[in-house]
């Protein structure tokens, strides 16, 4: 079979292909990333690229206009190497690792951002999952010739009152030598399983005191991101923290696609290898940052959701998809680090947060530790928004569960021009009434490029609030303007002129785009509806919303409750923790009693599987409307669009 060169730009890199084999795939074997929300299935339309030279059979279909076709756009997932190929990735199509290390920095938005106390840890408090205990060993005489090891767990009961620790096999390896190394003086890695029984194993033996020198990692491992810190279990400080994005997204940017891709052929090897790679290279990050010693790592702490939990280890997650959705494990053992392709050190052990069921993982067990509501007295509504929503409902006294299929419009998913939260995206807009002129505002403030989740939220919200948008997500028709105009997928506005975005062409929002986020944003509602009848609490019963993770930062809550995704409470009920998810980790790798407490969590939550509850149906039909159906449970959203008509007529020219 004849092979041929493809030539990625900007990136300026060359690979060697096999003849029929399409660019997006060839961009993978490249190490080059190329955004395909779909995992290279042909139906986001993400993937386009710009043939500069050559040419490629296929790539055509109705996501690229004839124009884009003739200047040489193609979706690299349905284009076929039959030639050496140019081919340019545009900004559109790539990854912008920046914004990662993006602040968030609050405007005058009405966006809420209450930090939320969580539980503190002081230096003497502190009983982490991994400790070192310094032994003076009696040296073996011709009266005691007892063995190194029968001598070490004599040492550990008599000074530290540890009986009866196994010890692993690695550390027996070296014991003779580092006990005469260290001139009888060591210092032992004991593990605990963070049960709350004090079950434990010894790990390492080292010459010496190395006591002062004991790190740990905490990792999020997100459908999109991963994100780590390294800890110092000596003081409990944090001591660097780094992110990049999760290596699995070029073979799909949800759990469903990675899903499917883990079933064909070594699918499975190809993610957990790019999510093991990913945590190396935060690794390498947060070491890099602080001068720690890769070998004073003894442990790593995982959270995420289960499908990613899944694929890190290794676990086939074809099952989690269909009915009756089964997770091969809900808690899995501490398993050696480097069995995971975790460049850490042979002793170094890594474990992960207990999950739920097949959609609601340890990421949300870490983040409900991390939150404290499992321990308080009020009620609380939790809400991590993504492709999957889950949602917490609980108190001190009970706690119930649940995830809901959103899709990925949170995320830029379905819609013409979504993309990430990277820079160019557009996150925020402002109308004008009297002319319908949008000002845009993006992120890193570049020319637009796109659209991304949270922007979504304050362009439906802009468009209700300036009297363009009926309720049921269709734009009003009698509206003077040229921004409206009829597109390839219906109405259309145009947010930025060709002219002035960072894309080839118009940047626009379609009545399609609407539709998708208004059934995102129903699912999410028809979640919290279904938990909080499913205990007999309303609305008005919450003394508190807490929005986790990444997106939820960067959430408008006013916006939010005018488009019906949250509910209309008062601003000052609504609190943001962040990555709870990390923090979560964090807290379990530094308090083994926290850990225990994190699977009595677990133990304590009652799963409810919407997918096949009517009474969720009823409500997530109720929900296709901006911002919902029972107009009565949004007052505060109908006093304010008593203004909506008069603005209408000023536009119309009537007033």
């Amino acid at each position: 079979m004849s092979s041929f060169n493809v030539t990625l730009l900007p990136d300026n890199v060359t690979v060697t292909v096999p003849g029929g084999e399409t660019l997006l795939r060839a961009a993978h074997a490249a190490g080059v990333h190329i955004n395909s929300s779909c995992g290279g299935q042909g139906t986001c339309g993400k993937c386009r690229v710009i043939v500069k030279k050559g040419e490629v059979r296929g790539g055509k279909t109705e996501k690229l206009s004839d124009d884009e076709y003739a200047k040489g756009y193609r979706l690299a997932c349905l284009s076929h190497i039959e030639k050496s190929v140019v081919v340019e990735i545009p900004p559109d199509s790539r990854l912008h690792r920046g914004v990662l290390d993006r602040t968030k920095v609050d405007r005058p938005t009405g966006r809420l951002a209450t930090p939320r106390a969580a539980e503190r840890l002081h230096a003497g408090d502190l009983r982490p999952i991994v400790e070192k205990k310094y032994i003076s060993i009696d040296p073996p005489t011709i009266e005691d010739n007892a063995s190194d090891l029968s001598r070490v767990l004599r040492a550990l009961k008599n000074q530290h009152g540890l009986q009866n620790i196994p010890a692993d096999y690695p550390l027996i390896k070296k014991l003779s030598r580092v006990l005469r190394e260290g001139g009888w003086k060591a210092t032992a890695t004991i593990l605990y399983n963070g049960l709350g029984n004090n079950e434990s194993r010894m790990i390492n033996i080292e010459p010496g005191d190395t006591t002062a020198h004991l790190f740990a990692v905490a990792i999020d491992v997100g459908t999109t991101t991963v994100c780590g810190e390294l800890l110092d279990l000596v003081n409990g400080e944090t001591v660097a923290e780094a992110s990049d994005y999760n290596g699995q997204i070029k073979y799909g940017e949800d759990v469903i696609s990675r899903m499917v891709f883990a079933q064909k052929g070594d699918g499975l090897d190809i993610l957990q290898k790019a999510v093991a790679d990913t945590i190396n290279r935060v690794i390498d990050s947060v070491l890099g940052k602080s001068g720690v010693d890769r070998r004073t790592i003894s442990h790593a702490t995982v959270a995420a959701n289960t499908t990613m939990t899944h694929i890190l280890f290794g676990l086939d997650p074809r099952y989690i998809r269909s009915a009756p959705y089964t997770p091969t494990v809900n808690q899995m053992p501490p398993v050696r680090a480097r069995d995971l392709g975790i460049e850490l050190a042979d002793h170094a052990y890594c474990s992960s947060m207990p999950m739920i069921s097949s959609y609601v993982g340890g990421d949300i067990v870490a983040g409900v530790l991390a939150s404290g509501l499992h321990g308080e007295g009020k009620n609380t509504l939790f809400i991590d928004i993504g492709t999957n929503g889950e949602i917490v409902v609980g108190n001190r006294e009970w706690l119930v569960t649940a995830s809901c299929s959103a899709g990925p419009a949170f995320e830029g998913g379905g819609i013409r021009h979504g993309m990430r939260a990277t820079f160019g995206a557009i996150e925020e807009i402002r109308i004008d009434p009297d002319t319908c002129e949008p000002v845009v505002f993006t992120i890193g403030e570049e020319k637009p490029k796109g659209i991304c989740g949270s922007g979504i939220i304050n362009i439906v919200a802009e468009f209700l609030e300036a009297g363009l948008l009926e309720p049921n997500g269709k734009f009003r028709t009698d509206i003077k303007s040229d921004r409206l105009r009829q597109g390839r997928d219906g109405m259309e506005f145009v947010l930025v002129r060709d002219d002035r975005s960072g894309i080839d062409g118009d940047i626009v929002i379609t009545e399609v785009d609407i539709d998708n986020f208004m059934r995102a944003k129903g699912a999410m509602y028809a979640g919290y509806q279904t938990l909080l009848e499913s205990v007999g609490l309303a609305y008005k019963d919450l003394d508190e919303v807490i929005i986790a993770g990444a997106f939820g930062s960067y959430v408008d809550i006013e916006k939010s409750i005018i488009t019906g995704l949250f509910p209309d409470l008062p601003v000052e009920r609504f609190t943001f923790i962040g990555n709870s998810s990390l923090h979560g980790a964090r807290l379990a790798a530094m308090s083994r009693e926290l850990l225990a407490r994190a699977n009595e969590i677990a133990g304590r939550m009652t799963n409810f599987e919407l997918s096949d509850n009517k009474s969720f149906m009823d409500h997530y039909i109720a929900s296709l409307f901006f911002p919902h159906t029972e107009l009565r449970n949004f007052p505060t959203v109908m006093e304010r669009f008593k203004n909506i008509e008069r603005m209408c007529s000023r536009i119309k020219g009537e007033i």
